[in-house]
């Protein structure tokens, strides 16, 4: 006798539409092909104009090359030792890191002080007030130079005229003489790059939580205290990054010095730009000197490469600090 084989029972046909199938999630190259491709003429222009020169400048430094041809006299190490040897550069490079210096221990602390000021509410017309300060960051210097040139002129400037009348001098003041031109310049400076260091210090404030203040208040704090224990202590890691920014910053005013004493009298106004300049486009040499001027710009950069990375220890111990 067979015995019949016992069916399993048929699994029920769901009702309705069938289930869509699940659709793979695109890899990371579609999802942000656009962004890619929006940021690809900015990377390929970074690398024609920044990364490029920057390689170019390390090989080049190695060869006695005035910028005609391919560069084929190599010297080594020699332009390094000239640029490290040279007075000129040293002296150059000194009144760099006085333009830093002073822009540290005068424009910042006076930019914090309007900042504080221009930041207040009860104000009027606080806006126009930081228009008139930015204005001369978007003023070309060139122009600056031509306008402050014209008013310091010993033999017919408007501020001679005023020092005149007001019986401040009696004498025209030369003030682009090899005395005077360094500290002229370094106040010009001041006036016209104030306003960058100004929006800094006002987007630092904007960080400062109005609670903190309310609180302040409530236990008494008079507008100093405010300032003191409440202001100061959260804006310090921002204070540090705009320390370094305005220390970086300064130091290459290029465009002033050269709109308006390209470097003289005497070398006095020289800065590390206005030296490479010169060894590269004056007409006085006989053949420009690219390959020294290279080494001299690479010295220039790894000082700077070494300040910005110094910064670190002081930006964690602050933010440490900021954060508890």
């Amino acid at each position: 006798m067979t015995s019949t084989p016992t069916l399993a029972p048929a699994k029920p046909v769901p009702s309705g539409p069938a289930p869509a199938r699940t659709r793979r999630r695109p890899g990371r190259l579609r999802r942000h092909m656009w962004h890619y491709i929006f940021l690809t003429p900015m990377a390929l222009l970074f690398v024609a104009f920044t990364v490029w020169p920057m390689l170019a400048s390390w090989w080049y430094s190695l060869f006695n090359w005035d910028g005609i041809g391919p560069a084929s006299d190599w010297v080594g190490l020699a332009n390094y030792t000239e640029v490290l040897q040279s007075p000129k550069f040293w002296h150059s490079f000194g009144n760099s890191f006085l333009f830093s210096l002073v822009a540290i221990c005068v424009q910042m602390p006076l930019a914090l002080l309007a900042a504080i000021l221009l930041n207040s509410a009860r104000l009027r017309g606080r806006n126009l007030y930081r228009l008139l300060l930015f204005l001369p960051v978007v003023t070309s210097t060139p122009v600056i130079g031509i306008i402050f040139a014209i008013l310091l002129d010993p033999s017919g400037g408007l501020l001679n005229q005023i020092l005149s009348w007001s019986g401040l001098s009696s004498a025209p003041v030369t003030f682009l003489s090899e005395s005077y031109a360094l500290p002229t310049l370094m106040v010009i400076d001041i006036w016209k790059t104030f306003g960058v260091t100004l929006v800094y210090w006002l987007a630092a404030l904007q960080t400062v939580p109005g609670d903190l203040y309310e609180a302040a208040s409530i236990d008494g704090a008079n507008g100093r205290q405010r300032l003191r224990h409440v202001t100061l202590p959260v804006i310090a890691p921002i204070a540090v990054v705009i320390l370094v920014l305005t220390f970086q910053g300064s130091m290459n005013p290029f465009d002033l010095v050269q709109a308006m004493t390209q470097g003289g009298p005497n070398h006095a106004t020289d800065v590390v730009a206005t030296y490479i300049y010169h060894y590269a486009f004056s007409p006085d040499l006989n053949a420009p000197r690219f390959g020294f001027v290279c080494a001299a710009g690479v010295v220039f950069g790894m000082v700077t490469l070494v300040i910005t990375v110094l910064q670190g220890p002081l930006l964690r111990r602050y933010y440490l600090r900021g954060s508890r």
